[in-house]
């Protein structure tokens, strides 16, 4: 009986009773589910600790120069570079691929560099790559508002020093967009066809040494010969169209397509072409250092820079060349500035 109750006690507890058995009851029930749980809830820890260890970042490839394929563009100005003044043209070159390369507008380029039409470009050419500059001053054709250097006149020594008077600055330069034609100046005439030499004043020297019935001795002088002795003549004979004014800065002659054009007086062709604008075909003639002359219009052109030519020789044809009616306007500079040409030439033309 008593063996019963204990079975049935151990029933009811929800145990099993102590085997006399070693060999069976070496490890009690409960203690097997216990070390097994620990067991279980190792795991569950190892496999909790690696869910929550983060992916890694994905690879991305960084190759320098990589982009997209929408972004790929040929050589090019990077924006806010400074683009260079000038260009050599290499071999292979065209003015297409060098403006495309460099950002800038073909015709503008070309204009810029008095290219034709053709676009014909050589190796080794150096190209302007922005517009050219001129000085600011009155209109295209304005020899400079500041008279050209000339050589120091003598003056008797006074002891005393000579006040020195700067240069005009002819270096400040004003930008005509999108145009090649310059104004009319000597720096612009320069630019054109690299003119630097200027002709010095003559000097004239009096006799040495004279002495006064009172005894006193003056000491030699020299003193500037005249250079404003030039006896004008008419360039061409026609009805006078239009007076001179600070406007025109000259005179308009009528006349007829293919009428000669003569120089007004003697000199050298510092000018002949095309390239300043509102002349059209235009000759310039300077005379000596004080005077030169202009000859705009003209259809034809026929003498040529650094030629000489005779006062009364033909240098070109009248015609319309960048004006709207068949004329000649004719300007005589002395020292840079516009002068009426009717005090200079002998009476009317025509």
């Amino acid at each position: 009986m008593t063996n019963n109750r204990i079975s049935v006690a151990h029933l009811n507890a929800g145990t099993a009773p102590l085997s006399t058995d070693p060999a069976r009851d070496v490890v009690p029930r409960a203690g097997y589910s216990f070390s097994g749980c620990c067991s279980l809830l190792v795991l569950c820890l190892l496999g909790a600790g690696c869910e929550s260890t983060p992916h890694p970042a994905p690879v991305m490839d960084a190759t320098v120069g990589a982009q997209p394929a929408g972004d790929q563009s040929g050589p090019s100005v990077e924006a806010g570079a400074q683009r260079p003044t000038a260009y050599i043209v290499q071999k292979g070159d065209t003015l297409y691929s060098i403006a495309l390369n460099h950002g800038i507008n073909r015709k503008e380029l070309a204009e810029w560099n008095n290219i034709p039409e053709s676009g014909a470009i050589h190796i080794g050419q150096q190209l302007s790559m922005s517009a050219p500059h001129a000085q600011a001053g009155p209109s295209l054709f304005s020899l400079s508002d500041s008279p050209p250097p000339s050589a120091p006149t003598a003056t008797r020594d006074s002891g005393l020093p000579s006040e020195a008077k700067p240069l005009a600055n002819t270096n400040k330069l004003k930008t005509e967009p999108r145009a090649f034609k310059l104004p009319y100046s000597e720096q612009a005439i320069a630019q054109l066809k690299g003119l630097t030499d200027m002709p010095r004043t003559v000097l004239a020297k009096v006799d040495p040494m004279i002495e006064k019935q009172t005894g006193t001795v003056i000491p030699p002088t020299e003193v500037i010969a005249d250079p404003d002795r030039i006896e004008w003549i008419w360039p061409t004979k026609g009805k006078l169209l239009e007076g001179f004014s600070e406007a025109t800065k000259g005179i308009d002659i009528a006349g007829k397509a293919g009428e000669p054009v003569t120089a007004s007086a003697g000199g050298k062709v510092v000018y002949s072409g095309a390239g300043l604008r509102g002349y059209g075909k235009l000759i310039i003639i300077k005379h000596n250092n004080t005077y030169l002359s202009a000859y705009a219009h003209n259809n034809k052109l026929l003498v040529k820079e650094g030629q000489t030519v005779v006062k009364g020789q033909k240098i070109g044809e009248m015609g319309s060349t960048d004006t709207d009616l068949v004329k000649l306007h004719f300007e005589i500079r002395k020292n840079g500035k516009p002068v009426d040409p009717l005090k200079h030439l002998p009476g009317i033309s025509g």
